[in-house]
């Protein structure tokens, strides 16, 4: 084979891998620009942290700019000043949060297009273009050719909605306390099965528990503990666990008599203990106050309602939604919703030994999370326990029912969102029809 025809075969691959039509790739087009006439001027940003790298190529492919910029307002201000006198103008980024940020926001205030050329799409195109190099002028110039070329990979920029905008921002803020916590929670059951596995297998089940968190951070030893006795250990838990204050300290105090050996470490382990959950508590209060924040904004949106009528879906839930795919508006069907979210079933086919379908490890997997578990919730709702029980009875386990059941929860939040209406409890002739169709 020549050098050419290799070079044919892999262009065609990764041609292959970039433009094909199958339902697990739809995700890497969620953002239905305009055709690549209707722009004069298409500009790939490559954002840094301190400088970025523009380069603006014409509907010909030619380079009409390419040079680095700082990041700030006046800079930016200036490359697309420049490029406007040229026509109208698409701006893609590469990072479309944090370092992108003000790229994005300066192009908006000037009546700009903005999209966003996913990472891993990005390298699949660099490996079209002659070269090896990995450098910010030529990755700017792969993004710039992507828009003019290939206007199906780019996504959609979240829109400039304040309220939106706010939610994604602490909805983010809210992600990071959250594993925080689970991080903080698993430190200190490690901390106390070391020194005393009793203890913490008694403990762990009220981990979410103020008055515990509470204890803990005022006596971190079983000894400690003992020398507290049974009423400071109950005044400990009353102001924010009263009902544990009447039960809990007689089985702390039973449960350490079970160990009367002290394991070398527990001095130092009683920092580690009175720290680690000091700093859990303080924690869980900031996430507390934080979800009221974030329902009080919710409500300021005019989809929250739709949304959260929905069986499943509560307050964290429709915010995560909101922020991922906004009012649904740049999906054309819910089969392209579902695709996005990595829920729609993946072809395998080849030839006549290779036939059958598997579940898509690719999508947007937050929101894939936040379906699945949406779909768990609403297993108390009759209509989605009886999609569950049909997947079950027809010898799918537990995981492949629930993902089935958030395929078919896409199909109604999709109409739920277009219509913008919400959620409407099936009557049981349509339940009886929805089950004839599965």
């Amino acid at each position: 084979m020549t050098s050419i025809a290799v070079r044919n075969v892999a262009v065609t691959r990764v041609l292959r891998l970039v433009c094909r039509h199958d339902a697990d790739d739809d995700q890497e087009r969620a953002m239905d620009l305009h055709r690549p006439h209707d722009y004069e001027v298409y500009c790939g940003l490559d954002v840094g942290k301190s400088d970025h790298h523009a380069c603006a190529l014409d509907p010909a492919g030619r380079k009409i700019h390419d040079k680095a910029l700082a990041n700030d307002e006046a800079a930016l201000r200036a490359v697309f000043t420049k490029l406007l006198t040229r026509g109208r103008v698409l701006a893609v980024v590469d990072q479309p949060a944090a370092i992108g940020a003000l790229a994005i926001a300066v192009a908006r205030d000037m009546g700009i297009d903005i999209a966003y050329l996913p990472g891993l799409t990005m390298r699949r195109l660099a490996d079209l273009q002659p070269g090896q190099a990995k450098t910010d002028a030529r990755d700017a110039y792969v993004i710039a050719d992507a828009a003019r070329s290939h206007p199906h990979t780019l996504r959609r920029v979240g829109t400039d909605d304040e309220t939106l905008a706010d939610l994604g921002v602490l909805a983010g803020y809210d992600d990071d306390l959250a594993q925080q916590a689970t991080r903080l929670t698993n430190r200190l059951r490690d901390a106390l099965t070391h020194v005393h596995p009793a203890l913490e297998r008694l403990l762990s089940k009220h981990m979410d528990r103020g008055g515990v968190l509470d204890l803990l951070a005022a006596a971190g030893t079983p000894t400690a503990l003992a020398t507290l006795g049974e009423h400071g250990i109950a005044d400990l838990l009353r102001p924010r666990s009263p009902r544990l204050a009447r039960t809990l300290p007689a089985l702390i105090i039973t449960t350490l008599t079970q160990q009367s050996v002290t394991i070398a470490g527990t001095a130092a382990f009683s920092r580690v203990i009175t720290g680690v959950a000091a700093q859990l508590r303080e924690v869980r209060d900031e996430r507390a106050a934080l979800a009221v924040e974030l329902e009080a904004r919710l409500e300021a949106h005019p989809l929250a309602e739709v949304l959260t009528s929905m069986p499943g879906v509560g307050v964290r839930t429709a915010i995560k939604i909101l922020t991922i795919i906004g009012d649904g508006s740049a999906f054309t069907s819910a089969a392209h919703l579902a695709s996005y979210a990595g829920l729609a079933p993946v072809t395998r086919r080849s030839g006549s030994s290779i036939r059958g379908e598997s579940h898509s490890q690719r999508g947007h997997h937050a929101l894939k999370s936040a379906l699945f578990l949406s779909a768990f919730a609403a297993l108390g709702d009759p209509a989605s326990r009886a999609y569950y029980d049909r997947k079950r009875a027809q010898g799918k386990l537990h995981n492949a029912a629930l993902i089935c059941l958030a395929r078919r929860r896409i199909d109604v939040l999709f109409a739920m969102l277009r219509d913008r209406q919400p959620y409407r409890p099936q009557t049981s002739a349509s339940s009886a029809e929805v089950a004839v169709a599965a």
